[in-house]
């Protein structure tokens, strides 16, 4: 298949590029910068100049392709109500080129979508009081394509999407320990997040775009459940510093913001197992807290 992805040269994209390359599947991934448009040629992509925004690249690049994956998110997290209209007006216009082909529209979501507190399947209905409600739009205009002769899929990935170069919510658990001198947690820790390896995320991307039915919804998540206890503890031995539990108030001031508190005390445990079913999809990659011990999290930086 000849496919064209938005967010190919982000974090989790470049593998995603490097997966299907390797299957024997051609990209085209859009690129809103000259490093971008490198980044993609150094993967064997072929950059498509544009940008979320730019509406009618968007249209080109998926008039032009046999399936499309939508992976980019991008805005400004204290609009929230604009990242939806963007994400949303995106989605439509990758999916109508596509509309009465049967052709796959894979698009990304995150688990942070679903209820908490409980651990929840890929056939439950997000919690539209949630965190992460402004994904649920995107989540829907993707769905909607089902009906008008498009695979379409969704991808819900975890929250932390794990490997080499993370810049993610590890990375800045991580930068916090070091300039408090604590790791920290919020109330017992035992809250607990999923998690996933970026290579076995890469496959999971594939193997929807190649075989996924219409209208499903896939959890891209190797681990149901890692409490954040753990996490802390891993990362507290990695500095040689003190795990610490702190309350909901001062975990607001403690972390990059408020939100992030939030985040860093969510219980969101979900279950994969469907998507495993489904699509054969078994990881096989080091799980979260093996790559906190052994990978390159800890490493002292560069001064």
């Amino acid at each position: 298949m000849h496919v064209f992805v938005t967010g190919g040269s982000g974090q989790t994209g470049p593998a995603v590029v490097a997966e299907l390359i390797a299957a024997g599947h051609t990209v085209t991934g859009l690129a809103r910068s000259d490093a971008a448009a490198a980044r993609l040629e150094s993967l064997g992509a072929t950059p498509h100049r544009g940008s979320l925004d730019d509406l009618d690249s968007l249209r080109r690049g998926a008039e032009a392709a046999d399936a499309v994956l939508h992976m980019a998110y991008g805005g400004d997290f204290s609009d929230l109500d604009d990242m939806m209209r963007r994400d949303r007006t995106a989605i439509e216009t990758l999916g109508r080129p596509l509309e009465h082909s049967g052709k796959p529209l894979v698009v990304t979501s995150g688990t942070l979508v679903m209820p908490a507190g409980r651990e929840a399947t890929e056939k439950d209905e997000p919690d539209a009081a949630g965190i992460a409600a402004f994904r649920i739009a995107g989540e829907r205009a993707c769905l909607g394509f089902a009906a008008r002769g498009v695979r379409a899929s969704v991808v819900r990935l975890a929250p932390t999407v794990h490997g080499p170069e993370d810049h993610g919510f590890i990375p800045m658990l991580i930068a916090t320990a070091r300039k408090t001198g604590v790791s920290a947690y919020v109330g017992d820790g035992t809250n607990r997040w999923p998690a996933v390896h970026r290579l076995d995320a890469a496959v999971l991307f594939r193997l929807a775009l190649e075989k996924a039915p219409a209208g499903s919804v896939l959890h891209g998540v190797a681990e149901s459940g890692v409490t954040l206890k753990s996490i802390a503890e891993t990362i507290a031995r990695g500095l040689d510093v003190p795990t610490v539990s702190l309350t909901p108030d001062k975990a607001a001031t403690h972390f990059v913001s408020p939100f992030m508190a939030t985040v860093y005390g969510f219980d969101g445990p979900v279950s994969s197992s469907y998507t495993q079913e489904l699509l054969g999809w078994s990881p096989t990659h080091p799980t979260l807290l093996e790559d906190l011990e052994h990978g390159d999290y800890l490493v002292t930086p560069a001064s």
